[in-house]
C-alpha cells in the first residue's frame, strides 16, 4: 500500500460526530490535511470497480479509522452494566450499530436494522470462602440456571497431575459421582472440561444432587491450544436448574483444596433486544447475493477491536469503497449482534430467511479476527487437506478458499489453514447448505516457535495475548496483518461480486481492468501438528468439553 492514499480526509464530515443512542454527541473525526483529501474524494466518488482501483483505495488508515471509532464509543459507554464495552444489550453496541448503519446509508445502501433477541446475563460472581478468600473469574454457561448458592465444593473425578497431561472425565459417567456427598442443602460440584459435552456433565451433576456447578478449564499445555484460561461453557439443549458456571483452571486448582466453599450468585437474566446491520447494493442480478459478515459486538470484559472490531472495520472500509462498484452480483454486508452470546444474531437471520431467500444466497464470507498482534494468517480449510472438519461442508466453499489462497500467493504471503469448524458467525450459512470460507488471524492458541520464523512475532505468546479481555483496545492488533487482510477482504467481495461461476455455476463477467492474475495456490505451512489451526477460540458454541 504505500503508493496508496493516506487520506483519512475523505467522509470527514460524517465522521466528525456521531450520535449515541442516548443522544449524546461524540467526537470521533480524526485530523484531515489537504494532501490527502483529493484522493480521499477520488475514492468515494469514483465506481472503484476494478481490482486497481479498490485496492488503491483500501488503506490501513482507513481501516483504523472505524477502529478508533468503536474504541471511542467503549471509551464514551456509560452503560449501567458492562460500560467500557460493546457488548450486545449495552449502549455501546447500540453506538456501534448508529455509526456503522449511518455511514452505510450516507453511501447509498438499503439498511434494514433486522431485530434480534437474546438473552441478556448481568455480571456473575464465583467467591471462594475457604480456605483462602478469593474472586475468580467466571463466565455463565448457556443454559444455566440462577440463583445464589453457598456451600462446600465438592470435586468429582478431576486430574491436576502434571504428569499425565490433565486428561479426565470428570462428570461424564454417573459412577463419578458415587461415594461423594451431595446431600447438603447447597453443594457445589466442581468439573474439570475432558472428554464429554460441558452439557452432560452439568446434567448429571445436578442428577447427582449438586445445586450448583463450576466446570474448570482442563489445564493441558500440550494440544493445539492451552487449556488455562476461562471456558465459557454452552449446554446445548440442556437447561440447568441451579447456576453453572465456567471458570480457568487456575481457579479450579484453588477450588479443590480439601475443606473449599464458595458462594456462587447468578442473577435471573432477561430477554433484550439488538439489531443486525444488513446492507444490499443490488446488482444486475438480484438472485445470486454475494455476502459477507463479521460480528459487531464485544465481550463485556472490554472494547473488543481485534475482536472483533478489526473484522467490522475491514469489512465497513470494504463496504463504503464499493458502494458505485455496480457489480453483476447483489452484495450484501451484515454485521452481526450477539455472536459473544453464541451466534445468536447470524443463527437468528439465516434461520428466519425463507428456503427462496436462502437459495438467493450464492455464498457468505466471514470475518472474525483478522489483525491479531501475534498473527498468524489463516484460511478456513474448506477442502480439510490439513485438518477433517467436524461439521458438515457444502459445495463450493472450497472455491472461496482456492481465493484467498491464490491471492495470498500472489502478494508473497505464507498463509496455513484453519479448521473449518462453524465456530463462528458462517455455521448457520454452512448448515443451510451456503458455500462459506473466511480468514483467521488467532485468539488464545500459543505461537511456535516455527510459527514465529515464519510470520515474526513472539513464540510461546497467544496469537492474541488481549482475547476477550479488557486489554483488546485500539493498541491490540497487528497493522501488517490487517493491511494485507484488508485488501483480501476487498479483493473478494468484488471477485465474486463479478462471478461466482466457480462457487455455485452462475455465469458471471470479468472484473473490468487488467487481469489480477491469480496463481495457484503455494499450499497451507501446515504449521499446527494438534489440529485446530488457531481455532480454539473458546466461545465454546458447539457445547462441546473435549
Amino acid at each position: 500500500m504505500s503508493e496508496r492514499r493516506t487520506g483519512s480526509a475523505r467522509r470527514t464530515a460524517s465522521r466528525a460526530i456521531a450520535l449515541t443512542s442516548s443522544g449524546v454527541l461524540l467526537a470521533l473525526a480524526l485530523p484531515a490535511t489537504a494532501a490527502n483529501a483529493a484522493p480521499g474524494n477520488a475514492c468515494d466518488n469514483r465506481a472503484n470497480n476494478t481490482y486497481d482501483k479498490l485496492l488503491q483505495c483500501v488503506t490501513l488508515e482507513g481501516v483504523r479509522e472505524h477502529m478508533e471509532a468503536f474504541q471511542k464509543i467503549a471509551d464514551n459507554s456509560t452503560d449501567e452494566v458492562y460500560p467500557g464495552s460493546r457488548a450486545a444489550g449495552t449502549d455501546g453496541y447500540a453506538d456501534s450499530v448508529e455509526y456503522v448503519a449511518g455511514l452505510l446509508r450516507e453511501a447509498g445502501y438499503q439498511v434494514t436494522l433486522d431485530p434480534v433477541p437474546f438473552t441478556f446475563f448481568y455480571p456473575s460472581q464465583l467467591e471462594q470462602l475457604t480456605p483462602a478468600p478469593a474472586e475468580h473469574p467466571n463466565a455463565i454457561a448457556t443454559g444455566s440456571g440462577s440463583g445464589t448458592v453457598q456451600g462446600a465444593v465438592i470435586p468429582v473425578d478431576i486430574n491436576l497431575d502434571t504428569t499425565t497431561g490433565r486428561a479426565n472425565s470428570s462428570g461424564c459417567e454417573m459412577a463419578d459421582f458415587d461415594g461423594l456427598d451431595f446431600e447438603g442443602p447447597s453443594d457445589i460440584a466442581l468439573l474439570q472440561r475432558g472428554t464429554c459435552s460441558f452439557e452432560i456433565k452439568a446434567q448429571n451433576a445436578e442428577a447427582a444432587g449438586a445445586e450448583a456447578v463450576v466446570i474448570f478449564n482442563q489445564g493441558d499445555t500440550t494440544g493445539p491450544g492451552d487449556r488455562l484460561g476461562v471456558v465459557n461453557p454452552t449446554l446445548g439443549a440442556y437447561e440447568a436448574r441451579g447456576p453453572v458456571l465456567g471458570t480457568s483452571f487456575a481457579a479450579g486448582q484453588a477450588l479443590a483444596q480439601p475443606g473449599s466453599t464458595a458462594r456462587i450468585d447468578v442473577q435471573e437474566p432477561e430477554t433484550r433486544t439488538d439489531v443486525n446491520v444488513i446492507a444490499e447494493w443490488p446488482g444486475a442480478n438480484p438472485d445470486n447475493v454475494v455476502m459477507a459478515g463479521a460480528h459487531l459486538d464485544s465481550v463485556a470484559a472490554g472494547p473488543g477491536i481485534n475482536d472483533n472490531g478489526s473484522g467490522s472495520a475491514a469489512l465497513l472500509e470494504t463496504a463504503l469503497l464499493m458502494a458505485k462498484s455496480n457489480t453483476p452480483n447483489t452484495l450484501r454486508f451484515a454485521w452481526w449482534a450477539a455472536e459473544e452470546e453464541g451466534l445468536v444474531g447470524s443463527t437468528d437471520y439465516v434461520n428466519g430467511l425463507s428456503p427462496e431467500e436462502r437459495e438467493r444466497i450464492a455464498l457468505y464470507m466471514n470475518y472474525d479476527m483478522v489483525g491479531s498482534p501475534n498473527y498468524f494468517l489463516g484460511v478456513y480449510d474448506a477442502d480439510q487437506s490439513t485438518f477433517p472438519a467436524p461439521v458438515p461442508v457444502p459445495p463450493g466453499s472450497t472455491a472461496i478458499e482456492d481465493v484467498y489462497e491464490s491471492y495470498y500467493t500472489k502478494v508473497g504471503q505464507p498463509y496455513d489453514d484453519s479448521e473449518f469448524s462453524g465456530r463462528s458467525d458462517y455455521q448457520a450459512f454452512i448448515a443451510n447448505g451456503i458455500p462459506s470460507g473466511g480468514l483467521f488471524t488467532g485468539a488464545e492458541v500459543r505461537k511456535t516457535p516455527q510459527q514465529q520464523e515464519i510470520w515474526g512475532g513472539a513464540a510461546g505468546e497467544q496469537f492474541d495475548p488481549c482475547y476477550h479481555e479488557e486489554c483488546d483496545t485500539i493498541e491490540n492488533y497487528d497493522p501488517d496483518a490487517l493491511e494485507i487482510n484488508s485488501d483480501l477482504i476487498a479483493f473478494a467481495m468484488l471477485h465474486f461480486g463479478y462471478s461466482t461461476q466457480d462457487v455455485n455455476g452462475v455465469p458471471g463477467k470479468k472484473v473490468p481492468g487488467p487481469d489480477f492474475g491469480l496463481p495457484a495456490p503455494a499450499g497451507p505451512e501446515r504449521t499446527f501438528a494438534g489440529g485446530g489451526g488457531g481455532l480454539a477460540h473458546d466461545h465454546d458454541h458447539d457445547g462441546e468439553s473435549a
